[in-house]
């Protein structure tokens, strides 16, 4: 067998999102890096993400969790996050999957019922408290890092459509907010193919026309994802569609989208603390989301949202690819991979360029 660059990953999947938790065979960290900076510098460079999630070894609805040393003396793990063009600093089933994975791997020793721990992200640390039973995690929750609003019933020109209405907030990551209804659509899979294009114009035009800056991160800008809300279908209090890039909806309920509804919720006076709110995705499995308090962001109000979901393995990967592979680095065709550009194309590489830099 003539594997090389071989790395050790857990598959996960958290209310249907799917998740490649890489917990061996990365390239050692510098002491004392913060999951912060190792987000930037593999942001710079990219290769590993290609690696894990272009074609043939990944594809269009994989996450990828680079999990490290962390360098917070509070965290049993750091992690780095994965999406198909982006590297977010906070997500919530990435997070959950990543919590199930280490607690049911041993990686993180499991204490029943609860298993209290934390895990840096580049967001910050996120406090963790698992459900545990029978040797299984059967439930993860979270607090997330503070969500606030940037804007309510925002303008926004969308051709084809005029001028339409959006939410704006922060709970990990921007998003755009939209009410179905001004489309004339339902948050139901039929209807995932126009919910995911048009979603992914939505997100074009919100990042060019409305200013998103955290006030604290001047790393973290730009709105990157787009949300549409409903009314709930399978016994929730909402739904919600989640377009992730370049292109297609988030399985799950998205954790950091619901932590941004809570803080639009409770800027519209509908939910105060200590009351939950169950987010159904449009294949109506939940998340549960939780306004613990109020706190402030740079001086903005913000709300201290925890959210709650399931995770379950599917499998335990050994990744690797033959160095007289061509293809082996990673590529991506824009049939799937909506707006993959040059660089994703098929190249052959040298040793340089292989994804864990041996």
């Amino acid at each position: 067998m003539n594997l090389t660059d071989v790395l050790h990953a857990v598959d996960v999947h958290a209310e249907g999102e799917l998740t490649r938790v890489v917990v061996g065979g990365l390239p050692p960290l510098r002491a004392g890096i913060t999951m912060a900076d190792q987000r930037l510098a593999l942001l710079k460079d990219d290769s590993l993400r290609r690696y894990l999630l272009g074609e043939p070894r990944g594809h269009l609805c994989l996450h990828a969790v680079c999990v490290y040393p962390p360098a917070h003396p509070d965290a049993a793990a750091g992690i780095v996050i994965m999406e198909s063009t982006d590297y977010p600093a906070m997500s919530g089933s990435n997070l959950i999957c990543t919590a199930t994975a280490l607690l049911e791997t041993g990686m993180v020793a499991m204490q029943e019922p609860i298993t209290e721990f934390a895990i840096e992200t580049p967001a910050g640390l996120v406090p963790v408290r698992a459900e545990c039973r029978n040797g299984s995690c059967e439930r993860v929750q979270f607090e997330n890092v503070p969500a606030y609003v940037v804007g309510l019933d925002l303008p926004l020109q969308l051709p084809e459509w005029g001028e339409v209405r959006v939410d704006v907030a922060w709970g990990g990551a921007f998003f755009a907010f939209v009410d179905t209804a001004q489309f004339g659509l339902e948050i139901i899979p039929q209807q995932a193919d126009r919910l995911s294009d048009l979603g992914s114009r939505i997100t074009r035009a919100a990042a060019e026309q409305i200013p998103a800056q955290h006030p604290l991160r001047p790393e973290l800008h730009t709105i990157t994802f787009t949300t549409f809300t409903g009314p709930p279908r399978a016994g929730g209090d909402g739904r919600n569609a989640t377009v992730v890039s370049p292109g297609r909806l988030d399985r799950s309920a998205c954790g950091t989208a619901t932590c941004a509804r809570l803080a639009i919720l409770h800027a519209r006076g509908e939910i105060a603390p200590g009351e939950e709110y169950v987010h159904e995705s449009v294949i109506s499995s939940t998340f549960v989301g939780r306004v613990e308090g109020l706190t402030g962001i740079g001086g903005i109000p913000a709300v201290r949202p925890s959210i709650s979901g399931r995770g379950w393995l599917t499998g335990i990967h050994q990744l690797g690819r033959d160095r007289r592979d061509p293809l082996g680095v990673g590529f991506a065709l824009s049939d799937t991979w909506r707006g993959a550009n040059a660089d994703w194309t098929i190249e052959v590489a040298g040793s340089k360029n292989l994804a864990t830099g041996v």
